[in-house]
């Protein structure tokens, strides 16, 4: 079996391209995952085929990087509009990290949008690949009613829903073919000596040995050739699929490709795990590629023995197991397969760095409906980062509540609908708390005896502490300057332990951070004194001086890294200013081309509406990821709304 990955943004038309080449050859056999990543197997050119066609959603980024992983090829979908180029960037991106061998189809060219040269210099400025054109449209006025190949010379008229048929170049088109022409065979001579000499000599070279270079120049993953087409009206689909069988390398490529990346050599290498989810009564379902011979039911794979192995489309069993290397299978009983990973018969490996996926930019706090839930949710959630990379699951501090982090409100729909649908995990979603933390702004000092008196042994302490501001980010600090023995040695460690116990809550009802104790002198009793009794009376003693000290606010902030295209980078600095944040700066991304990292730092209140903006601004392109920087005072109005919701809140609970 023959695989690639059919990718690109929303709204191209992809769906519809795989069913159309699904279909040249007989009806194909189509499943879709709950992730919704698509499966489509059929025949061509005596071949078994399958298309793996992953979601068009920005938030679904990581299905298609997980996708690619099991690819021998991919097919870039895009629009025919030079100003939407951008939305193809992520794509680029994660196409040109993975090494995987791509054909980029200009799809719904039956609608006029703009000039394909223009859509070409657009989609190039975020590839480091040459887009390499190999097809000209051929017009009759706004409407293009055909294509003309630069290899053959060979024109072609579209036929509504049927194969082109042939016809004589139009004598419009002659010169811009030859231009076009031309320019494809400097480009190819860049990677082959032979063409490079045809052409100084001015020797015309023939037409299956530039089809064999071309062929070549992709299986080596040198140049993205780009083809054109409607799928919609079964235009240009042929042309597709016959580039896909005869250029597009087979599953050895792939092997040797994935080999390259991890510590096992190519033919210890047996399969690759690339998709992976959960059903109602069956549990967690593998989608597997397989590389090697002798995949099936109870061979050893990653370490274990591999489950029941099934059809992915129908999900009936298959007795004989996987017929040959390179067929798609799925396998459930498989818990051990991790997702995505490389497979020896004896270890799973661990996925190429570029498989990373976005950082996710969502935080939410999931709140399960009745107690039973709250039981399931913490383990049921675990499963699901097992099979969604896009997500992370945490806790809240302080709460402990089960906190999400998804790609966007596509992806936290997603997951709340499968918790529901799967494991009848009923949930609510709402927006954590921000983290605050508050400080004093002067010095105090104070003197606090803890005296109590039962029966038998009592209790006393007596402690003269002296508590000041620290500089930010110095946090907590203890010290002594006890003479004479005051306070006994041993005790003391039991003073600084109730002074960190009172850093825990100050007077706003929140952790003191940056301050710092002095146990200046004090008195014990050598019967009742105890650490108990010091310990108490260092909290109480620290509690009474923060409440001296004129408490105040610290929000957090956050260093912030957004990667974005970079015609947005302007776009950016109003933002981050809107929100009270400082702009640090930006450079150029060089992990991809027309890329930049923009960095800022900003109050952690304010990244959803962030996230938000971020998204509105860049058309769902954008990505930030965050790091906590330090905290800082907050004053005002803003802060005395933000102590009185915190003391509102902590009364309810």
């Amino acid at each position: 079996m023959r695989c690639f990955t059919v990718l690109g943004p929303s709204q191209t038309g992809k769906s519809t391209l795989v069913e159309k080449l699904g279909s040249l050859e007989g009806p194909p056999r189509k499943s879709v995952s709950p992730y919704g990543l698509g499966l489509t197997e059929f025949e061509f050119g005596n071949e078994t085929w399958c298309a793996l066609d992953a979601p068009g959603s920005g938030e679904a980024l990581a299905h298609a990087q997980h996708a690619l992983l099991a690819s021998d090829a991919c097919i870039l979908c895009v629009s025919p509009a030079p100003e939407e180029a951008v939305l193809a960037a992520p794509y680029l991106r994660v196409i040109e990290a993975s090494g995987t061998p791509c054909i980029l189809f200009v799809n719904r060219m039956d609608e006029p949008r703009g000039r394909l040269r223009d859509v070409i210099a657009a989609l190039q400025d975020y590839a480091s690949h040459t887009l390499l054109l190999r097809q000209i449209p051929i017009r009759e006025g706004d409407k293009i009613v055909g294509s003309c190949d630069l290899i053959s010379e060979r024109a072609w008229r579209y036929r509504e829903g049927q194969t082109s048929s042939l016809i004589e170049i139009p004598k419009d088109v002659i010169e811009r073919e030859h231009e076009a022409r031309a320019a494809l065979l400097e480009h190819l001579s860049e990677f082959d000596d032979w063409l490079l000499e045809e052409l100084i000599e001015d020797r015309e070279p023939a037409n299956d040995a530039i089809y064999a270079i071309s062929s070549r120049v992709l299986r080596e993953n040198k140049i993205i050739p780009v083809l054109v087409g409607a799928a919609s009206h079964s235009n240009g689909i042929m042309r597709l699929m016959k580039a896909l069988r005869h250029e597009a390398p087979p599953v050895e490529t792939l092997r040797n490709r994935l080999a390259a990346t991890g510590t096992a050599g190519a033919s210890a290498l047996a399969a690759v795990s690339f998709h992976a989810y959960h059903r109602q009564n069956v549990g967690k379902t593998v989608l597997v590629r397989a590389l090697g011979e002798g995949l099936k039911q109870g061979a050893l794979l990653g370490g274990a023995r591999l489950g029941p192995v099934q059809d992915p489309g129908n999900g009936k069993p298959i007795p004989a197991g996987v017929g040959s290397p390179g067929d798609v299978f799925a396998t459930v009983k498989s818990d051990h397969l991790p997702v995505p990973s490389l497979l020896t018969s004896e270890t799973t490996m661990a996925a190429p760095d570029w498989i990373a996926p976005p950082t996710p930019m969502l935080e939410r706090i999931l709140v399960p409906s009745s107690e039973r839930d709250e039981t399931k949710l913490s383990e049921t959630l675990a499963k699901l980062a097992e099979t969604d990379r896009g997500l992370k699951v945490m806790q809240e501090e302080g709460t402990g509540a089960q906190l999400i982090c998804a790609q966007g409100p596509v992806h936290l729909r997603d997951v709340c609908k499968t918790l529901s649908e799967v494991f009848h995990v009923e949930v609510t979603d709402r927006q954590p708390s921000p983290v605050y933390r508050e400080t004093i702004a002067k010095s105090s000092d104070v003197h606090y005896r803890h005296r109590k008196q039962t029966g038998g042994a009592g209790q006393f302490a007596d402690v003269k502490l002296s508590v000041h501001p620290n500089g930010r980010g110095d946090g907590f600090t203890f010290a002594e300057t006890v003479k004479g023995g005051a306070v006994p040695r041993n005790f003391i460690p039991a003073v600084e332990a109730g002074a960190r116990e009172a850093m825990e809550r100050g007077p706003l009802g929140l952790r003191v951070i940056d301050v710092g104790v002095t146990l200046t002198d004090g008195q014990h009793h050598s019967v009742d004194s105890s650490e108990f009794a010091f310990r108490a009376a260092g909290k109480m003693g620290v509690r009474d001086a923060l409440a001296q000290s004129s408490s105040v606010l610290m929000q957090p902030i956050f260093r912030v890294e957004f990667h974005i295209p970079s015609i947005y980078s302007g776009n950016l600095v109003p933002i981050v200013s809107a929100f009270k944040g400082q702009v640090l700066g930006f450079d150029r991304d060089e992990t991809a081309k027309g890329w930049d990292i923009f960095r800022a730092l900003v109050p952690g209140s304010v990244l959803d509406e962030l996230a938000r903006s971020l998204r509105s601004a860049t058309q769902g392109i954008g990505t930030y990821s965050k790091a906590f920087d330090h905290f800082e005072e907050l004053y005002g109005k803003e802060a005395d709304a933000i102590i009185t919701a915190h003391a509102s809140h902590a009364s309810e609970h």
